[in-house]
């Protein structure tokens, strides 16, 4: 029996992944990480294994913006959850050679369906912090590199991200400096 249930999104290699979750009076019991069974879906879904070499945890308050970032050379796969609280997860294909170059897709990722959301390498990635807390873990590919870290502004015009502040009850987004002064994707690249 199948410990985890695959979606498949609009846009190609991205994929939500959901745990089989086991709840009683107690609490909760979840796998979020089986090398076997992840073994099976990369492979089908990918052709080969994922080898993860980094964890990461954030913690945002309510109207975190984080992102859009992504990695370049030394590009990032990232397997996201968030362990606490809730988050809208966003992923922007940057493959120049995809049919939904510059598109994006969002997800609600949170502690109540444990929902995972993969995003392969060619990717941008953010999200923003829609609980009062959200902690979010995300395993990567490869390592963090801060020399080719990179990114692209989160409100911007030609992506168009529907962030869906005001059904959230965020008046305000909070951003680091880095992020906001992240480039547009018309200036990095090019009209789509």
């Amino acid at each position: 029996m199948a410990k985890f249930e695959v979606i498949e999104t609009p846009i190609k290699d991205l994929i939500i992944i959901v745990p089989k979750v086991f709840r009683d009076d107690r609490g909760f019991f979840l796998e979020a990480w089986n090398q076997k069974e992840f073994d099976e879906i990369f492979s089908k879904f990918y052709g080969k294994k994922i080898n993860f070499v980094q964890d990461n945890h954030s913690r945002s308050i309510k109207g975190v913006v984080r992102g859009l970032h992504y990695q370049e050379p030394h590009p990032q796969g990232k397997l996201v959850r968030a362990v606490r609280g809730k988050i809208f997860d966003v992923a922007v294909d940057l493959r120049r050679e995809s049919p939904t170059f510059g598109k994006y897709y969002g997800v609600i990722l949170s502690d109540d369906d444990m929902k995972m959301f993969y995003i392969p390498e060619g990717f941008a990635h953010g999200f923003v912090a829609i609980s009062d807390v959200a902690d979010v873990m995300y395993k990567t590919t490869d390592f963090y590199y801060p020399e080719y870290d990179k990114g692209i502004i989160w409100n911007d015009p030609t992506i168009n991200i529907n962030w869906n502040l005001q059904e959230f009850g965020i008046e305000k987004v909070i951003l680091s400096p880095k992020d906001s002064k992240l480039p547009y994707f018309k200036d990095v690249f090019g009209n789509i």
